[in-house]
């Protein structure tokens, strides 16, 4: 995702639903959400807002891909909002594990 200043919430979704549709997959759940006083508040990265992030804004990256009637991944990492990108504040393995 390229989660920078002036990034579109709604557009965002729109690029990474259309990503999972060229691979197969479905887009079911929101993208991410704004991290502050409480875990889960605006912005939220997904179809029903249509937000700017803005610098300085903390964030999370979390899509998910999930097969009905068997599994779902979904990793989520926490960024900072730059003007040219995102600085991540967490460093989830994306490694296969295989259990």
């Amino acid at each position: 995702m390229n989660l920078r200043t002036g990034a579109s919430t709604r557009l965002l979704t729109k690029m990474v639903e259309n990503d999972f549709k060229l691979n197969g997959y479905d887009l079911i759940h929101s993208l991410g959400h704004g991290v502050g006083m409480e875990i889960h508040e605006a912005p939220y990265i997904s179809y029903k807002s249509d937000t700017a992030l803005k610098e300085n804004m903390v964030v999370t990256n979390e899509p998910g891909i999930y097969l009905p009637g068997k599994f779902g991944v979904r990793i989520e990492d926490t960024v900072q909002i730059t003007k040219f990108g995102c600085i991540n504040l967490t460093n989830s393995e994306k490694n296969y594990i295989v259990i």
